[in-house]
């Protein structure tokens, strides 16, 4: 089958490496490098470094597309398709949620920020309307207290791999059905998501952290990231942190860093 892929982060590659084992890739879209960290190196995205490992030929631009494949499958590509690719073929998604909640940008982020101990994964059939489309396999994973995005991301992976060669298998053994159930948006998130809130419990706090990957805050007056937690019952653990300007550190090096002094939380 000769197909075109389009994604952006980590844990597409190997679900884009699975299928380019077993059918004829035309070409990739991926998102175009962009400044990263405080340096602002300019860098390429991991399916982009793929890519060029495999020899295969990149594309940033939607506009780019000029192509007749059997099949365009895509992944987290984060960028706006129109009719140039959707009518030229197929078109598969792989969306990491239980369609229809959690339609958009952040599902799996959204997802551990709400405690939701399910999720799951779909392959649907693209649309022009935002992640609407009929819907071909579905299955579900749990998220557990501490998994974090990056661990869900690798459960999607995996399980992704087995749905997508499954389904290019024998398409027509999966003949889609329209989505049902109540329908739930997420936004793309930034810095002042990661801002916490210590009217929040615990466990709330918990999620954020473990859904975006640190929380910001002020610890006796010390600019912070919190980076790592975990629940001791119904108390919040912090077992990483980094002051600004600081490599990361454990929780009981930042207290005797206070020299005694009681710990303030959010100020």
């Amino acid at each position: 089958m000769n197909v075109v892929l389009m994604g952006t982060p980590d844990f597409v590659v190997p679900i884009f490496d699975a299928i380019a084992a077993r059918h004829n890739v035309l070409a990739v879209f991926t998102r175009a490098p962009k400044p990263v960290g405080r340096k602002h190196i300019v860098a390429k995205s991991p399916v982009h470094l793929w890519a060029e490992s495999r020899g295969l030929p990149v594309y940033h631009k939607p506009s780019e597309y000029n192509f007749a494949p059997d099949m365009v499958f895509v992944a987290a590509y984060g960028a706006i398709l129109h009719d140039n690719v959707l009518r030229s073929a197929p078109c598969v998604n792989l969306h990491p949620s239980l369609l229809p909640r959690y339609r958009g940008p952040s599902p799996i982020i959204t997802a551990i920020k709400n405690g939701d101990t399910e999720s799951g994964v779909c392959l649907m059939q693209m649309t022009d309307e935002l992640d609407a489309g009929d819907v071909l396999m579905c299955r579900k994973f749990d998220i557990g207290i501490d998994d974090t995005a990056d661990t869900v991301e690798q459960k999607v992976s995996k399980i992704g791999v087995d749905m997508i060669l499954e389904y290019m298998e024998n398409p027509d053994k999966y003949p889609p059905k329209q989505q049902s159930g109540k329908i739930v948006y997420t936004a793309k998130t930034g810095v002042y998501d990661e801002i916490i809130d210590w009217k929040k419990s615990p466990k709330e706090i918990h999620n954020l952290v473990r859904a975006l990957g640190a929380g910001r805050t002020k610890i006796n007056g010390i600019d912070v990231k919190i980076l790592k937690t975990k629940m001791n019952g119904d108390h919040l653990e912090i077992i990483t942190i980094q002051p600004a300007g600081k490599k990361p550190m454990d929780w009981k090096s930042f207290v005797n860093g206070l020299h005694g002094a009681e710990v303030k939380y959010g100020e």
